[in-house]
């Protein structure tokens, strides 16, 4: 088998739930066409392998549990894993119909991996939760729960650790895969957070940043390239602002200078700058941030911001 190069695709979480949409089954497919069809052409001359965010999915199972006492409500670390792999169903079947549209479907290959994420127990982000999930509360409710919450415009809201992703625990499994041409879904919402006690994972109740956790992955599977699908073209300057300014190619040590003069938002575009950032000062192999919509663009170098020597 001829070795091609790898991508590693970390799809938004608006690539299955738009802005303004209620998030049911049938919105979620019809998003995912496009994106897919993206991927089904890349996959002859790519192999691939696609991440994913899975925070409105999370948001939904914690409403459907709150609102219901009459089964076991199951920790954030069970959630997650339920949501591997029902986005991972999700694009598995978008998937199957885009590769039949195009005649190849019985070419290709593609799993759907539950995946750990190893963090530290020790990391600071444990002392202070930062992380909103779940629904809203009103001030009487939430003194009643027994989680950390903080307080928000519409209400209050339960939030958890984000420690930094170290190592992926199942990629050994992810690059045997790879080597063998599957088009590997995995690290779903940042991976499902673990960490090691004595030669066994537990896992914590936290939430990873996916883009942050996909850097880690590409670097480790030897990934050449690594893109950051989103709802943006790319990555702006003094956003929101008269001098506002789209960046196309952008050398790393600029790139760096921007984020130390606090241009991107923690909450927002900052994770994804850090991450291909990373990605590029360790493997010197191209990051890009680009629109969902111009995947195939941004491999060819036509589309989305892009670090460069």
């Amino acid at each position: 088998m001829k070795n091609k190069p790898v991508v590693l695709i970390a799809l938004g979480g608006n690539a299955l739930i738009k802005k303004g949409q209620k998030g049911t089954a049938e919105e979620q497919f019809e998003n995912l066409k496009l994106t897919m069809k993206q991927i089904a052409r890349l996959s002859d001359k790519y192999t691939i392998v696609i991440t994913h965010g899975n925070g409105p999915q999370v948001g939904n199972l914690l409403l459907q549990q709150e609102s219901c006492d009459a089964v076991p409500k199951m920790p954030l670390e069970i959630i997650g894993a339920m949501t591997q792999g029902q986005i991972g169903y999700m694009i598995e079947s978008s998937l199957d119909t885009a590769l039949m549209e195009l005649g190849i479907n019985g070419e290709k290959n593609f799993v759907t991996l539950i995946t750990y994420v190893v963090v530290d127990e020790t990391d600071p982000a444990f002392q202070h939760p930062t992380k909103p999930i779940g629904p809203f509360y009103t001030e009487e409710e939430a003194a009643g729960l027994p989680y950390n919450m903080v307080k928000t415009d519409k209400g209050y809201r339960r939030v958890v650790a984000s420690p930094r992703p170290l190592n992926i625990v199942e990629r050994r499994e992810i690059k045997k895969l790879i080597e063998m041409d599957f088009i590997v879904i995995c690290c779903g919402g940042g991976g499902i957070p673990v960490i090691r006690k004595e030669r066994k994972f537990r896992g914590v109740e936290a939430v990873i940043d996916k883009d942050l956790a996909s850097a880690v992955l590409a670097e480790g599977i030897g990934a050449d390239i690594f893109v950051i699908a989103t709802d943006t073209s790319g990555v702006a300057i003094h956003w929101g602002r008269p001098e506002q300014k789209m960046l196309r190619k952008v050398p790393l040590s600029e790139m760096t200078q921007y984020i130390q003069e606090n241009h991107f938002p923690a909450g927002s575009m900052g994770p994804k700058v850090e991450a291909v950032s990373q990605f590029f000062k360790k493997s010197g192999k191209r990051g890009i941030i680009c629109h969902l919509e111009d995947i195939e663009k941004a491999i060819g170098g036509e589309a989305g911001t892009e670090i460069v020597k």
